[in-house]
């Protein structure tokens, strides 16, 4: 697997909301060395947008099947994403 730079939007579905999804998604973004974004959806999806190694995006993509201590997961979905920009950081929206 190489690891070219890439960036993915990935919808998170199932019991993801009022369980610490979004911090949990920046820490482990973060320590994986990927940038982007996590925010709430109003239908009780989380969506997200990862940038980085294609092998520390494969790695997040299987920790969000688990997700963090309380969420329960019922689909990952994910479809390649085109930035204008690369992200600088990985941050909490709103």
């Amino acid at each position: 697997m190489s690891d070219h730079y890439k960036a993915v939007r990935v919808r998170i579905s199932g019991k993801v909301q009022g369980v610490g999804f979004r911090m949990w998604t920046r820490d482990e973004a973060v320590r994986l060395g990927l940038t982007g974004w996590v925010r709430n959806e109003e239908d009780g999806a989380v969506v997200a947008v990862i940038a980085g190694p294609d092998t520390a995006i494969t790695t997040m993509i299987e920790r969000f099947r688990r997700g963090p201590l309380g969420a329960s997961v019922s689909g990952v979905e994910t479809e390649a994403a085109q930035l204008e920009k690369k992200p600088s950081d990985f941050r909490i929206s709103r």
